[in-house]
């Protein structure tokens, strides 16, 4: 079954979800997970896309926008499931997206702002009602 983890932010500001999103990706990654980037909107694939390039001054993440590429460790769309088999979703979406339930593990970004916070409690009832192992971390 899924593990889901919600990762709730302190930090209100959209760049410290951006931040946030690089090191994660970047850590499973480097663990040898397949992760997928579901961010919710184009305006979002494309910032990110940059965020994954620039994030760190000596290094970049490899990754791609197409989803068919199963030749990088990170893919983003903001509405597509990655052709192949990922194991890591880390989710930007206010909504669940529907093809969660295919990753070994899903990775929630909750951002510090109200908005996000309440959209956050939506995705926790969804995963919640459905019987999914639950775990939550504060990130500050």
């Amino acid at each position: 079954m899924t593990h889901v983890s919600f990762y709730l932010l302190d930090d209100p500001a959209p760049e410290a979800r951006l931040r946030f999103v690089c090191r994660l990706a970047k850590k499973a990654s480097g663990q040898g997970h397949r992760v997928h980037i579901h961010t919710g909107s184009p305006e979002l694939t494309r910032t990110l896309d940059e965020w994954l390039w620039t994030f760190e001054d000596t290094a970049f993440l490899p990754h791609s926008t197409d989803v068919r590429d199963t030749d990088v460790p990170v893919s983003l769309h903001e509405a597509h499931a990655p052709s192949d088999r990922c194991d890591v979703l880390i989710n930007l979406a206010l909504e669940v997206p529907e093809y969660c339930g295919r990753f070994e593990r899903v990775a929630d970004i909750v951002g510090g702002d109200e908005t996000g916070r309440e959209a956050g409690r939506s995705r926790y009832r969804f995963f919640k009602e459905r019987g999914y192992p639950l775990e939550h971390h504060k990130i500050q």
